[in-house]
């Protein structure tokens, strides 16, 4: 009936305009005085910038809960408290180092230097609309900050299982408000490195490389987990509490590299934009599926068994692989170059074992390793750089972050220490640090129950 009521009353009012024609020129006059104006094309840009921004920025979050996921299931079960505190501390410890002076650091004033200014960082007004930046202020630290917090996070995971709480805080205030963004500062800040024509679209270098050489540093001088390599250099495993666990994270972080490179583009305004942002997607993904596939076909080949934890890592070697520059490559470049990082952590991690560098998580193969293959490769799909220029940055970079981390982990051992007693490591810091057991029916607290 109510059908049969609307067609009547479409009926009548055909037929009045046709009996009466200035009653549809009235209708036509009122809808059009209705009609919001066209938005100008500069508006348009604006607001898709900015919503590539936040959108790309969400996911980069996201990724936070892929890394907590990750290490606490490649930790043993008595210390995934630890890093699920670890992981949400120093996300919120490098949103507010980031505000407080990182941003400024690595953006404000750097102009072909070696690093920016201190001080905070002012958002735009509310009801702000300068159009002369090209997307809102407050989106675009967002998005930078979150790249900040991924470097923390490479860290959390390689020292897992033997280092103090407070000390690891302390440092990642220092790299995520100093650290990292003077070395951002170097290209994406407009510094000396871009001027000489040193490229990284999303942070193969800038964001992996960095927490991959701070991380490297902190293992040499916190050392190995007791246990981990007996006097003759055997590699005693200790299994994680949970390959579910791991496999979720895995792919949370795959996820969000969409955001972190995508977003990378910068500018979603145009339609070449929007184009190009999808092919940056593409070509993220295969150099992922690449990495993986490399990795277990060559475990079944060394091992005779496919190997869960290596192809976890070699989709993420995949991912650091391509960041450096995922836009330029053809399809089959994009699969070479995540199939490379698939092998790099294949060999590197065995390798690290060789060297008595206890790795947890396998970070410093997937981040630092990776992330250099990736910066190194650019040339091949980009002809606007140079290999030689690409090794200057790669060179510059290992030596800051590295020896200034070094500095920083030895500070911090010669004062407060870093690392727990044994007692403590063997009983997990989630009982001695935290005093909450992440699983109380199966660790310590089962015996209460």
């Amino acid at each position: 009936m109510k059908k049969i009521l609307a067609y009547g009353a479409c009926a009548l009012a055909v037929l009045g305009a046709t009996i009466d024609p200035s009653l549809a020129q009235d209708q036509t006059a009122a809808a059009t005085e209705a009609a919001p104006e066209f938005a100008k094309a500069a508006d348009v840009a604006y607001i898709f910038n900015t919503l590539l921004f936040l959108i790309g920025g969400f996911l980069v979050m996201f990724m936070a809960a892929g890394f907590a996921m990750l290490e606490a299931g490649l930790v043993r079960s008595k210390n995934v408290s630890m890093q699920c505190l670890k992981n949400i501390a120093l996300y919120s410890v490098a949103g507010l180092m980031f505000w407080i002076t990182g941003y400024s650091l690595m953006y404000s004033g750097v102009d072909g230097g070696f690093m920016g200014s201190f001080g905070p960082y002012a958002f735009d007004p509310v009801g702000g609309n300068n159009l002369d930046t090209g997307y809102s202020t407050a989106s675009d630290w967002f998005f930078q900050m979150v790249f900040c917090a991924t470097t923390a996070s490479i860290v959390s995971g390689t020292l897992a299982e033997r280092i103090k709480l407070w000390p690891f805080m302390l440092f990642t205030v220092l790299l995520t408000g100093i650290l990292y963004p003077i070395a951002g500062s170097w290209v994406w800040g407009g510094g000396w490195l871009k001027g000489m024509g040193f490229s990284d679209f999303a942070g193969s270098t800038l964001v992996h490389s960095v927490g991959g050489w701070a991380a490297l540093a902190g293992a040499l001088i916190l050392g190995a987990r007791k246990g981990k390599y007996t006097a003759t250099g055997q590699v005693i495993p200790m299994p994680g509490s949970s390959i579910p666990l791991a496999t979720l994270g895995t792919f949370i972080l795959w996820l969000g590299w969409f955001g972190f490179n995508g977003a990378s583009q910068l500018a979603m305004g145009t339609i070449n934009d929007v184009s190009d942002i999808s092919r940056i997607f593409a070509n993220t993904n295969m150099a992922a599926a690449a990495g993986v596939v490399v990795a277990m076909a060559l475990t079944q080949v060394l091992y005779k068994k496919v190997d869960v934890t290596m192809a976890l890592n070699g989709a993420l070697a995949g991912l650091v692989s391509i960041t450096a520059e995922p836009l330029a490559p053809s399809v089959w470049q994009a699969v070479f170059i995540g199939g490379v990082g698939g092998a790099i952590v294949v060999f590197a991690v065995p390798l690290l074992d060789k060297l008595k560098i206890d790795d947890v998580v396998g970070a410093i193969p997937v981040h630092l390793l990776c992330g250099i293959w990736g910066t190194l490769i650019v040339p091949l799909s980009n002809d606007g750089t140079s290999y030689g220029t690409q090794f200057i940055g790669i060179l510059a970079y290992g030596v800051f972050i590295f020896v200034a981390s070094a500095i920083l982990w030895t500070i911090l051992k010669s004062t407060i220490g870093i690392r727990v007693s044994p007692e403590e490591e063997a009983l997990g810091l989630d009982k001695v640090e935290i005093g909450v057991e992440a699983y109380p029916e199966f660790g310590q607290g089962s015996a209460r129950m």
